[in-house]
């Protein structure tokens, strides 16, 4: 029975780790596509664009492996993450005269996927390596909105995830719930694609609602 098993678990690891890197993978190409553009709106020239493109693409899970201790990161262990981020840079540069035609509220759904799917793979990762549910959920915050904050302070701008729209509560909400799924026993892979959706949702809302947090008014 236990050798029948085995292989059987041993599977389910391998698809998941598969999911999870796709999932990275994605996520990676997606925000350095959205950290292209802010580069361009700049003037940076090709170098610069690349760096930043970098920088969005790979920050937040530079920050989050080296706090749970997977080091080197996977972003500079794994060269492929680095070819997503360059990849997306490059896309946006080359063919920027058709990447700026896209219109606003597409590119609200792309920046809102690359969120989503980042925040939830940084939260799963998290709990691989066996970190507290409420941390993992914190993690999975860091890794969304981490590159855009570096992203930011690299423009000289005050990062957007402090001033506008429902940009990290939107991670937390989505990495909360997929994480509160999987302590509860539900299917990983399901509670990925709840998590996700969850994330997705909440932002795009709150930019077609123009809802934001609370701030305080006065001198």
């Amino acid at each position: 029975m236990r050798a029948r098993i085995a292989p059987k678990i041993k599977l389910q690891k391998h698809i998941a780790d598969r999911l999870l890197l796709a999932v990275d993978l994605a996520g990676t190409f997606v925000f350095a596509v959205g950290g292209a553009m802010a580069g361009i709106r700049s003037h940076l020239d090709v170098f610069g664009v690349m760096v930043v493109s970098f920088a969005s693409a790979a920050g937040g899970g530079i920050i989050r492996d080296l706090l749970i201790g997977a080091v080197p990161p996977a972003s500079i262990r794994d060269r492929r993450y680095a070819l997503a981020a360059f990849a997306g840079g490059a896309v946006v540069f080359f063919l920027h005269r058709y990447v700026g035609e896209i219109p606003y509220p597409m590119m609200i759904g792309f920046d809102a996927a690359g969120l989503a799917l980042v925040a939830v793979s940084g939260a799963a990762k998290a709990l691989d390596h066996k970190i507290d549910p409420f941390m993992s959920v914190l993690l999975g915050a860091i890794s969304g909105s981490g590159g855009g904050t570096i992203r930011d302070v690299l423009l000289t701008h005050v990062p957007a995830i402090l001033r506008v729209d429902v940009y990290a509560v939107a991670a937390l909400a989505g990495a909360g719930v997929m994480v509160a799924g999987i302590q509860r026993g539900l299917p990983r892979n399901v509670m990925m694609g709840v998590g996700f959706a969850v994330c997705f949702l909440l932002r795009v809302v709150s930019v077609w609602r123009h809802w934001n947090l609370p701030t305080v008014s006065g001198p």
